[in-house]
């Protein structure tokens, strides 16, 4: 379901400088309302930041079909493959405390990784965060039978000794959740924490992301959404989590926490006085590593797109029952957040509406 498809096609949207009008808010909540009736999407929640400030946070629609209570911003999403963005910046965060290189051969850290033949042993932690590590991606996430304990990373890594890579590491980009998921096994050995409480401890405790968590049995469940397959949307028989899939899909969120993650990123790591991250780390993950086609290239855990000179950065996501996108213009100080609860939606339309309802505010 993460296929490229579905990824490049929003890094069109980043264009040119605009200024915000007053009323901006009322148009893109009219649009978002016009979206879910025309598409028939149980629900969606989107944030917009602009020079240090949210000027957009809504939700419409529901949560669950059948039940008729609204969506709010604080209602938490599925954001799918938004989580990668998450792991590279902890990783980051490793790298600035000495723990981990770039460069780092991935045996050097979990000397147990083995694949079916010899060309893992030069694998790198960054071929693993550009998808030029030649791993393939993951065929069934066991959504209807997930692992759920601490040792889920040790374990999922210990379980691809049978796979063999597509390429020699380092000389094609293609996709692969399985490499961010061994990213998780990286960082607990790094770290000395699991996964999910080196991202709680280093970025959502700082950010004050308070209801956001890669634990979806931690979410409250007043806030929980419910996914939706099918057209018309019914609610879907499992909730996409399995905790060995933490690094590549188990993000859950919601506006008000995203508004501040966006806001960090956007600030250069120190949103008031609380470094996450450098600029430096920040500068290096929305440089090129990897070129992916004649408009697009690879960062460190972001897509990288430019129009008339601008700079985008964005991830997609989408699991069973949900679809998110985020994207940053850093040149602009702009950043959106898109998440919905329906496998179906056309985030393309969505994302596409927005940027051309704040380039008619300049």
């Amino acid at each position: 379901m993460k296929t490229l498809s579905r990824i490049l096609p929003l890094l069109a949207v980043f264009t040119c400088s605009f200024a915000w009008s007053s009323d901006l808010d009322l148009e893109i909540d009219r649009f978002l309302a016009d979206e879910v009736r025309s598409q028939g999407i149980p629900g969606l929640s989107v944030a917009v930041v602009h020079n240090g400030s949210v000027v957009y946070k809504g939700a419409h629609g529901v949560a669950t079909v059948g039940d008729a209570r609204p969506l709010s911003p604080e209602n938490v999403f599925h954001l799918a493959s938004v989580s990668k963005p998450f792991t590279a910046t902890a990783v980051m965060q490793l790298v600035e405390q000495g723990t981990l290189a770039l460069d780092d051969k991935l045996v050097e850290h979990l000397p147990y990784f083995k694949l079916a033949d010899s060309r893992y042993q030069e694998l790198t932690i960054l071929q693993l965060l550009n998808h030029t590590s030649g791993l393939p991606d993951v065929i069934d996430y066991e959504w209807d039978k997930p692992q759920l304990d601490p040792g889920a990373a040790e374990a999922f890594v210990r379980s691809l000794s049978t796979n063999a890579l597509l390429f020699e590491p380092g000389t094609r980009w293609k996709y692969s959740n399985i490499g961010y998921d061994i990213l998780a096994d990286v960082i607990a050995r790094a770290s000395g924490q699991t996964f999910e409480e080196f991202v709680a401890a280093n970025i959502f405790e700082p950010l004050k992301m308070g209801s956001s968590s890669f634990i979806y049995p931690d979410i409250d469940p007043r806030l929980r959404v419910s996914g939706h397959v099918g057209s018309p949307a019914e609610v879907s028989d499992v909730y996409p989590y399995n905790r060995r899939h933490a690094p590549s899909s188990t993000l859950n969120s919601n506006a008000e926490d995203m508004s501040r993650w966006m806001l960090a990123l956007l600030a250069g790591g120190e949103p008031e006085g609380e470094r996450i991250i450098s600029q430096e780390s920040l500068d290096a993950m929305w440089a090129p590593t990897a070129e992916i086609s004649d408009e697009t290239n690879m960062g460190i855990g972001w897509f990288l797109g430019e129009r008339e000179g601008r700079r985008g950065v964005a991830h997609g996501g989408g699991d069973t029952g949900f679809r998110s996108y985020i994207m940053l213009m850093p040149d602009d100080s702009v950043g959106i957040l898109l998440a919905t609860n329906w496998t179906e939606t056309d985030r393309r339309e969505i994302v596409t509406g927005i940027r051309e309802l704040v380039l008619a505010a300049d």
